[in-house]
């Protein structure tokens, strides 16, 4: 029988020397994290998994116990030197990958869930964020789960019965938010280029910041669209308000994370599927999905087509998340496209991000896997186009200031292919 308890008592029944499960993006167990916090004993000689992401999810390490280590799927600056001691291991893997890895693993000792307080039919709902939480609650020897009234139900999201809990703890804390902001001139006009890439009935992955809130506000006037994505965020359910949606199809993703206004107006609302990384990351399902256009952003690209996002000025910051997943379906796929958007340059001493090779080596798409370069200053469609050709598309997209240095660099590297 499930026993209610107090959040202390959570925390003290994952016992020293355990492997956890901590989910990310908007199922957070900030409550659980808040604990540990208060009394880092309690963390001891844990082993923790985490799907937590840059930007939504802080990994405050120096909060744990010092003996505590955490695996996760995405960089921060801030576990630099945990990453050096040891600490904190990042599997550079993508979000298929991790389901993978997960699947052939051993079991976990704990899964901690973050789910909606149970229905009438006694089943919580996992609301905005899936993710890898079901396939690694089957899958583990115990379940411990937060009640969290904050968080919505959306009809379609996958739900776990209230049974299947060892224990529970009733909890009232916010969900991680992300807020966007108002979009720059740059985005708003990467927005409109890829916009002119993205026809009536087809099937979309967008993640998350300016570039995609800005693009879903261009689309307003398609009809038939199918969101078939990772991550979806306020600028998707404006996009169904407008009538551009498929209305006799489900809009699939793994995980809403956006305002807290978000998370109220989703709560109840149907045509949508929040499911787990096994099925929106599936490279087979999606590659099989007709005019299939994803749009990924990146840190940088080089003159071959290659993509980095997760390596910023030869420090690690990020992972390659679900991109290579959505990027290499999108390339397979009959009338698919594979989209790089990117501003042309960075900070306030502007650098190019359209660089000769990347540094580090850190490929995260290969130029295999990407059809499109866009940036402010136009579109490369590198589609059937040769290496010499590829890179003199890109050149031409770079910022004007950057073009005749990329142009000598890459006369210098043409001498030697």
């Amino acid at each position: 029988m499930t026993r209610s308890v107090s959040i202390d008592a959570l925390a003290e029944a994952i016992r020293p020397g355990e492997s956890v499960f901590l989910p990310g993006s908007a199922g957070e167990p900030v409550a659980l994290l808040k604990a540990f916090a208060a009394r880092p004993e309690i963390s001891r000689g844990l082993r923790i998994l985490s799907s937590a992401i840059p930007g939504i999810n802080e990994l405050a390490l120096d909060q744990l116990d010092p003996s505590a280590e955490v695996t996760g799927l995405f960089m921060q600056p801030s576990l630099r030197r945990a990453q050096r001691e040891g600490r904190f291991k990042h599997l550079p893997i993508s979000f298929y990958g991790f389901v993978k890895h997960l699947r052939d693993r051993p079991p976990l000792d704990v899964c901690v869930v973050q789910v909606a307080p149970p229905d009438a039919a006694g089943r919580c709902s996992l609301g905005p964020s899936v993710e890898f939480t079901p396939l690694v609650q089957a899958r583990s020897g115990r379940t411990l789960a937060l009640l969290n009234r904050n968080m919505p139900v959306i009809p379609g999201a996958l739900s776990l019965p209230y049974e299947d809990f060892d224990l529970v703890c009733e909890v009232d804390t916010p969900l991680p938010t992300y807020e966007v902001g108002a979009p720059s001139a740059s985005a708003q006009i990467i927005a409109r280029h890829v916009a002119s890439l993205v026809e009536d009935g087809s099937a979309l992955q967008v993640g998350l910041g300016k570039v995609p809130d800005a693009l879903f506000d261009l689309l307003h006037d398609r009809r038939g669209l199918r969101l078939q994505s990772g991550m979806l965020g306020d600028g998707a359910l404006r996009l169904s308000r407008s009538g551009a949606l498929d209305s006799d199809v489900p809009h699939v993703s793994c995980v809403w994370v956006g305002s807290s206004g978000l998370y109220r107006d989703l709560d109840g609302v149907e045509g949508f599927a929040v499911l787990g990384c096994d099925v929106t990351h599936d490279v087979c399902h999606l590659s099989a999905t007709r005019r299939f256009v994803a749009v990924n952003s990146a840190l940088s690209i080089d003159l071959f087509g290659q993509a980095n996002l997760e390596h910023a000025g030869g420090r690690a910051v990020s992972g390659a998340g679900g991109a290579p997943d959505f990027a290499q379906a999108a390339r397979l796929s009959h009338g698919g496209i594979s989209i790089v958007a990117l501003p042309a340059s960075y900070g306030q001493e502007p650098r190019s991000r359209i660089v000769p090779r990347l540094d580090d080596g850190i490929v995260s798409l290969p130029r295999h896997a990407i059809d499109v370069v866009i940036t402010e200053h136009g579109i490369a469609d590198l589609r059937g186009r040769t290496v010499f050709e590829r890179a003199e598309a890109l050149m031409a997209i770079a910022a004007p200031v950057f073009r005749s240095g990329l142009e000598t660099a890459w006369n210098d590297i043409k001498q030697r292919l």
